[in-house]
Formats: C-alpha cells, sequence, structure tokens
C-alpha cells in the first residue's frame, strides 16, 4: 500500500505483485474539510487509512517522505498525517518504509525531476490502467506504491533497487 500524505488530501494506493507482474487493486483520495479542527482531520485520516487496512490487508505501508519546501507549515501538516497513517500500521503490525518524492519518481518515471502530470501519465502505464488515477493524490500514492514493490522485487533478488536512493525505514 502507497500513502501520499497529506492533511487536506491523503492518497492511497493499492498494487498487487505476481512475479514481474503489478496491478493496482485500488486506489483515491481521503479528502478532508478544510473546516474541521487539526485533530478531527487527523482522526478521519487515520479511520479511513484503518479501514483500508483492513480491507486490503497489505503486507506493508510506503509512504513518501516529507519535502521540504518553502511552506514549512505544509510539511507540519504532512508530517502530522504521516504520523496517524504510521500509527494504523503500526496498530496491525504492518511495517513502513520511505521513499523520498525524487526516488519515487526515478521509479516510476527513470528521472527523479519528473512533472506531476508524466508521474500520473507512468502510473496508468505501468499499471495498464484503463484511465489515469483520479488524482494527483492518487497517482502519487500509487506511485509510491510501484516504488516501493519494484524495490522490494529487486531487494529480494538480491540486487540493488530501481528506487537506489529511497531511504528505508520500518
Amino acid at each position: 500500500m502507497g500513502i501520499d500524505p497529506g492533511i487536506a488530501n491523503t492518497g492511497f494506493g493499492v498494487v498487487r505483485v505476481a512475479g514481474s507482474r503489478m496491478t493496482a487493486i485500488d486506489g483515491g483520495t481521503v479528502e478532508v474539510g478544510s473546516d474541521m479542527p487539526a485533530e478531527q482531520r487527523l482522526r478521519k485520516i487515520h479511520d479511513s487509512i484503518c479501514e483500508l487496512i483492513a480491507w486490503h490487508e497489505p503486507e506493508s505501508v510506503a509512504l513518501e517522505s516529507i519535502y521540504f519546501g518553502k511552506n514549512v507549515r505544509s510539511a507540519i501538516g504532512v508530517g502530522q498525517a504521516r504520523g496517524v497513517v504510521m500509527l494504523a500500521a503500526a496498530a496491525r503490525d504492518i511495517p513502513c518504509f520511505d521513499y523520498t518524492p525524487q526516488a519515487v519518481k526515478l521509479a516510476v518515471c527513470g528521472t527523479g525531476g519528473a512533472a506531476k502530470d508524466q508521474v500520473k501519465h507512468m502510473v496508468g502505464v505501468l499499471l495498464s490502467l484503463p484511465v489515469e488515477p483520479p488524482s494527483d493524490h492518487a497517482a502519487d500514492a500509487l506511485a509510491v506504491a510501484v516504488c516501493h514493490a519494484s524495490h522490494a522485487r529487486a531487494s529480494q533478488a538480491g540486487q540493488p533497487g530501481l528506487a537506489a536512493e529511497a531511504a528505508v525505514a520500518g
């Protein structure tokens, strides 16, 4: 399960790996109203991720790491969302893995500087989706899942992963 954490929109994507084939099982966005207090937003994200974990029973949860750009306030919200997602996974003893945005783009597009529309397109191609993911958040979450699946598959084969720049924690 891949997660693109955010305090307003948290993307999720579930990918099944069978041999060398990856298939999208589910993907979407947990949308939280901006009129809600932060603690209620985080509760909704947590509850939604708990439901998704119970439904899909993933072997692992991969998250996009925090990008500290110009907006520190946004980074704090992303960190809070990451925390409740990791708590939901930990409650079910599911390991979490962390990938930088550049590592995810590299794994999906072949370059760490890919644009959002390129990521969205390549996720559709790699997962043979009939249409592109419904939102950038869902596309990013599916991209994180693809990155993790590629990395895990390469690690099992004893080779360096496609996402060699990925920071793995868990």
